[in-house]
């Protein structure tokens, strides 16, 4: 089995292909199927992703034969999204702010923004006005401001009821 160990830059064409969706681009290590049938592994750095159209080449061992694959080129997966499309500015940024606010990974482009489906989500942005259509496509988000390359996953649980526009009271002493 060929091991993919780190990213290059190159103009050539890759031997082969691997078609990901999100989650799995968002892993260092991982087990796949190339788009061929073959099967490949992925060893990258810990911390780092893997983006759209990334070559990643193979560890060099002695052993492998000429007709597996030297570069292989990361393609994202179609995936179910919820799109929102909007030309009022003010309306779109209402959307990307309220969505923000809750860390949604969002894909944006002029006067339209997906997420991966998330029909709580949903229901919100129809809530304040929007219409949301569920679509499948390739899902290409929006770095972190502070991403520098890599991603940070959150492998956790949580529900998209509860609300980050609370206040937090406590007393001040303004007395001398």
């Amino acid at each position: 089995m060929k091991i993919f160990t780190r990213k290059v830059v190159s103009d050539s064409p890759a031997q082969a292909t691997v078609t990901l969706p999100l989650d799995m681009r968002m892993r260092s290590r991982l087990r796949v199927t190339l788009d061929d049938g073959t099967e490949a592994g992925i060893q990258l750095p810990r911390g780092e992703s893997l983006a759209p159209h990334d070559k990643l080449c193979a560890h060099s061992n002695s052993d492998s034969s000429n007709d597996e694959p030297a570069i292989v080129e990361i393609l994202p997966a179609a995936e179910t999204v919820s799109v929102v499309r909007c030309t009022d500015r003010h309306q779109f940024a209402r959307a990307c702010y309220h969505l923000g606010n809750r860390h949604v990974q969002l894909q944006i482009e002029d006067g339209m923004l997906a997420y991966l489906h998330d029909h709580v989500l949903d229901e919100m942005l129809v809530g304040l006005g929007f219409t949301v259509t569920c679509e499948q496509a390739t899902f290409e988000p929006e770095a972190g401001a502070y991403d520098g390359g890599h991603s940070h996953s959150h492998d956790h649980d949580h529900s998209h009821d509860h609300d980050h526009d609370h206040v937090h009271e406590h007393s001040h002493d303004h007395t001398r």
